[in-house]
């Protein structure tokens, strides 16, 4: 299987260095970009401006006015002492009603803030059972408060339904109630999603317990689309994690793959994740003015991660690999290495001595126990923590 993957994977480089892919480095205007402050100041606000008009639309609001945090747990020992649990209802209103975000955070007992991982969860809620009655490695509460991190989550669906009903429910109803007006570049519920990611931040912030410095935002699949577009936005999260995340998120569009998913398919079949400027370039992904590549390269230069699994060709590990590389060059800028390796790795055998981390997982399409032990690791090893075990 891995022998037919690399060569796979050897043929889909070649196909991919022989396309006119877009250079994150070079402006619209032609212009090279050679250092931070041009970065800063104007590379990277227009390829972030791309990601909004072409990709996962412009949000109405960020932070509302009406945003207001109720404790419904304040404190609850839990693991055997090794923890607290807090319950928070994350509330908001706008011109359609109001919404609620319920976030369960489990923080170890510890001297110093502790650093935190939030998972984007776009699975049934009992993959992140607030009273440990179900254990789901999609969320292994106990070893990551064994490792000395806060464990956080919220489902999607409170934030936005995964279903697409013209945009009227969820986030979506509240702040744009009307969805005769909505134009080509309002935001779909990966946007939506990731907002509800940023107001999960904004409780953090109020919370002296975990150390905001040091944050991971983590997702799986459509969640690992939006924790790209989650950290992308909104800077204050540290460390970026993309498991999985395939057409949409890690994968380069323009990377031939005959086994995954392509953009014509996903806005089909999900209407509602993208904005409606993205359906134009189903079947016609030369004429994007961007690539996944660059929504990585938003990140820098914070931290990054992208994994991928051996036998989940749907979400096109190579496409998702070769981002990562060509990333890396605005890493550079900064004096940082980027992804260290530029040759697809074996199943197993993780990339993590620069800013961007990346692993094939022998398995299928999943958030398991492996990925979660290695996204810690790289936490470990970038914000030099010893390893609690």
């Amino acid at each position: 299987m891995m022998k037919v993957l690399c060569a796979l994977y050897a043929v889909s480089v070649s196909a991919a260095l022989a396309v006119d892919l877009p250079d994150v480095l070079k402006s619209a205007n032609g212009k090279t970009v050679d250092s931070v402050a041009v970065w800063e100041s104007a590379r990277r606000p227009e390829v972030l401006e791309l990601f909004k008009t072409q990709v996962f639309g412009r949000n109405p609001v960020e932070r509302p006015a009406s945003l207001r945090f109720e404790a419904v747990d304040a404190g609850t020992e839990m693991l055997e002492g090794k923890a607290l649990r807090k319950r928070v209802n994350i509330r908001y209103s706008g011109p359609g009603g109001e919404g609620t975000i319920r976030l369960t955070a489990f923080i170890p007992k510890a001297a110093q803030p502790a650093p935190a991982f939030l998972l984007i969860c776009n699975r049934p809620e009992q993959n992140i059972d607030p009273e440990r009655n179900v254990k789901s490695p999609f969320w292994p509460v106990e070893e990551l408060v064994a490792r000395g991190y806060a464990a956080l989550s919220f489902q999607t669906g409170d934030v936005d339904p995964d279903t697409f009903d013209g945009f009227t429910n969820g986030v979506h109803g509240v702040f744009q109630p009307d969805p005769q007006v909505r134009s080509p570049e309002a935001w779909g519920t990966i946007a939506a999603w990731a907002w509800g990611a940023s107001r999960i931040m904004d409780w953090i912030e109020t919370e002296p317990l975990i150390d905001r410095t040091r944050v991971a935002v983590v997702g799986h699949s459509r969640g690992g689309k939006t924790a790209l577009w989650c950290g992308a936005s909104d800077t204050r999260f540290a460390l970026t994690i993309s498991n999985d995340s395939g057409c949409g998120g890690a994968k380069l569009n323009r990377m031939d793959l005959p086994l995954s998913e392509h953009i014509a398919r996903i806005n089909t079949v999900f209407p509602h994740w993208f904005c409606g400027n993205f359906k134009q370039y189903g079947d016609n992904e030369a004429a994007l003015p961007l690539d996944q590549h660059m929504l990585i390269a938003l990140l820098a230069p914070r931290l990054a991660y992208v994994a991928s699994a051996s036998l989940d060709d749907w979400a096109g590990q190579p496409g998702e690999f070769r981002s990562c590389v060509l990333a890396s060059p605005v890493w550079r800028l900064y004096g940082k290495k980027g992804l260290v390796g530029e040759t697809f790795p074996a199943a197993d055998t993780p990339l993590q001595e620069g800013c961007i981390g990346y692993h094939l997982r022998t398995g299928k399409h999943d958030l398991a126990l492996y990925d979660w032990e290695r996204y810690m690791d790289f936490a470990d090893r970038n914000w030099r923590r010893s390893l609690v075990r």
